[in-house]
């Protein structure tokens, strides 16, 4: 059966009308003009084909047309109010789910979340690999991390970081450049190839040669020594992107997620 249009907003403007017997206090409760109330009213009456207010001596009466539709009117309403909390709830939800690269969740991610977790120790999590993140309606995620040049279709805020740099391990390694998809387009003949920027960084700490990697991935590393940075830093068009649809993106939990990580 075709679901017939409803005027919800002249719907609206009748509850309120009703309650308040007046066009005055309902426009007050609405922050309309009481003219913009009367042609509402009217508008509502021409679609349904019926009288719904008179004026008497007394004020504004309610026909027994308009009295009559208001029960279920009401409860409609209410029904719209629970229906909209069920939406909100997941807003409210203390598990959020994140798709990102395996060798940034390895690298980068799990330390932050671990960070967060400890003060906020009601959260809850769940990982899922990069490959996985490309539908959010399918995988129900909240936030993916996506390495590329930009957000694409969807909302998005940069992760901080210093390009790329080529680390080896401290003392030298083998004369050798670790390659992976996606790294810097010289590297594409190196010797050693590997499937992603973490498991070129984990190859130069054990000496097999040279690696050019998102410097963020490698940022702990370099701290603590496993590995040492050979020159400067070099700026790249891709980076990773914290991204999510808008719906997503302007949850308060996610929003609170990307802060805490861009921070």
């Amino acid at each position: 059966m075709k679901r017939t249009h409803l005027p919800l907003n002249g719907l609206r403007v009748l509850d309120a009308a009703a309650r308040h017997l007046s066009f005055t206090r309902a426009a007050d409760e609405l922050a309309v003009t009481p003219a913009a109330v009367g042609q509402q009213i009217r508008a509502l009456e021409d679609t349904l084909g019926v009288v719904l207010f008179r004026r008497t001596t007394k004020g504004l009466e309610l026909t027994p047309e308009g009295e009559g539709g208001l029960g279920a009117l009401r409860e409609g309403f209410l029904q719209f109010e629970e229906a909209v909390r069920a939406m909100q709830q997941g807003q409210s939800s203390k598990s959020l789910t994140i798709a990102a690269p395996r060798d940034l969740t390895n690298k980068w991610l799990m330390p932050r979340l671990a960070e967060i977790a400890a003060r906020e120790p009601d959260l809850r999590f769940v990982l899922v690999g990069g490959d996985e993140g490309g539908d959010f309606a399918q995988a129900n995620l909240d936030l993916a991390i996506r390495w590329g040049e930009g957000p694409g279709e969807h909302e998005g805020e940069a992760l901080s970081s210093d390009g790329m740099v080529t680390i080896e391990r401290p003392g030298g390694g083998a004369d050798t450049r670790i390659s992976w998809p996606g790294c810097l387009s010289e590297d594409a003949l190196s010797l050693v190839r590997v499937a992603d920027a973490g498991l070129a960084i984990e190859a130069a700490a054990a000496g097999l040669g040279r690696a050019t990697v998102p410097e963020l991935l490698v940022r702990s590393d370099l701290a603590n020594g496993r590995v040492v940075m050979i020159g400067d830093p070099k700026s790249y068009p891709a980076g990773y992107w914290m991204v999510a649809p808008l719906p997503q993106w302007r949850q308060k939990k996610v929003r609170a997620l990307v802060d805490a990580l861009a921070a």
